[in-house]
């Protein structure tokens, strides 16, 4: 392996969450019983040994800086490997990160400082695994200057990515970033060959590249630096579908990957993990997926029935009933509880004779006996947001770790 280091880009506002995003960012949104959105690319550079990673991280940065600081510690034996958390340093103006590119610019001392090989410039707003040292190992032997990760998305979702047209070598012959009319691939005209936002660069080429971007008053790789390295350097995309991860079960979704920027697209991301045959399967012992080590119990279950769902340490179920549906730590609920095809976020209490169905609940959330949520959508749009499909979201409570302590010790 060359000397590889890591730009992970975690300052996503995640405007397309809100209320998720409404107290913190996209990468800190929870998902799944017990990680935050960021875990997955974390676990995917960690699995694939690459150990020396910057966080780049911007709006409502706290609780993401908190999450590392708890889950991500590298041992201070080895000090070539880290995950430390950088926020926008405005050395040259008072500015914050202007885009993906100026991101990186803004931290250029960082990448001379350790004179890597290669630069890893990766998303932290995506569910997925990925082995990168099969990237690398394309990107090497294709000798390329850059290389971009893509794949395969619906022709009718396509404007959302940045897309390529790209030779039977990989090589790029264009990139254009959210086209309104996207050209589908030679072969499959149902799909677009699309940016995953997860490039490689050689690290001389990069540090050039931002220079003369900076010059040029570039802000964004797929907007701008991406097309004009077309021009003049060796740009290949590597194709994610032939990406091989051990341990992938036959009923799994090959290459599964998701962009969770939508509440929609967040709640179906939930319901791929769950069932007997998963799409993701997130046990892989082969390929583990990091996050907090947290200490508290097992979950605890009275007269409860549980269909299909996953409960979180910490939990108390008296006598609900829950099907579809996923609850991370420390929540309570009682009796006559109903969730249906639900998300229960940590140290929240639903109270006695609660229906939810096709509800997120945020954290810290106390719902009053009796309440039915999920079932009248003209009734719900006065108190929530409410998306196009139905999906309610219950904006995160006003509780705090010691509202979590009250819980546990109250009920517990």
């Amino acid at each position: 392996m060359p000397n590889i280091l890591a730009m992970v880009l975690a300052g996503g506002e995640g405007t397309r969450l809100y209320p998720l995003t409404e107290h913190r960012s996209k990468p800190a949104v929870p998902f799944g019983g017990r990680y935050r959105i960021v875990d997955f690319v974390l676990s995917n550079l960690v699995n694939s040994r690459i150990f020396a990673i910057y966080l780049l991280v911007q709006y409502k940065s706290q609780s993401l800086i908190e999450h590392i600081r708890r889950s991500w510690a590298m041992s201070p034996l080895f000090p070539e490997q880290f995950i430390a958390v950088v926020p926008p340093q405005m050395r040259e103006s008072p500015e914050w990160f202007q885009g993906t590119a100026d991101a990186v610019y803004q931290n250029l001392g960082l990448i001379e400082k350790h004179l890597p090989d290669l630069v890893v410039v990766f998303s932290a707003d995506h569910i997925y695994r990925m082995d990168v040292r099969q990237m690398v190992a394309f990107h090497l032997a294709s000798g390329a200057d850059v290389t971009v990760a893509a794949l395969p998305v619906p022709i009718a979702t396509a404007s959302a990515f940045g897309i390529i047209d790209a030779a039977a070598d990989g090589t790029i012959r264009s990139f254009r970033e959210k086209p309104i009319d996207p050209a589908p691939m030679p072969h499959d005209p149902a799909h677009a060959f699309a940016s995953m936002g997860n490039y490689i660069f050689n690290a001389d080429v990069l540090i050039k590249a931002l220079r003369e971007g900076n010059r040029l008053g570039e802000k964004d790789f797929g907007k701008d630096m991406l097309p004009r390295l077309i021009k003049t350097k060796r740009v290949f995309a590597y194709n994610f579908c032939k990406n091989r991860i051990p341990n992938i079960r036959d009923y799994e979704e090959p290459n599964y990957w998701r962009d969770v920027g939508t509440i929609d697209a967040y709640f179906q991301a939930h319901q791929d993990t769950l069932g007997v045959e998963p799409k993701f399967d997130m046990f892989n012992p082969k390929w583990r997926i990091g996050s907090n080590n947290y200490q508290g119990p097992s979950p605890r279950f009275f007269h409860a029935e549980v269909d299909n769902s996953i409960i979180s340490s910490g939990t108390l179920i008296k006598g609900a009933r829950i099907h579809n549906s996923l609850v991370r730590s420390e929540v309570l609920l009682e009796e006559d509880v109903e969730l249906d095809e639900c998300i229960v976020m940590d140290y929240s209490v639903i109270r006695k004779g609660v229906r939810l169905k096709r509800v997120i609940v945020d954290r810290y959330n106390t719902i009053e006996a009796g309440e039915c949520i999920g079932y009248d959508a003209q009734a719900d749009r006065r108190r929530f947001t409410v998306t196009d499909s139905g999906i309610v979201v219950l904006r995160r409570g006003e509780g705090t770790d010691s509202h979590a302590d009250d819980v546990k010790f109250r009920y517990l």
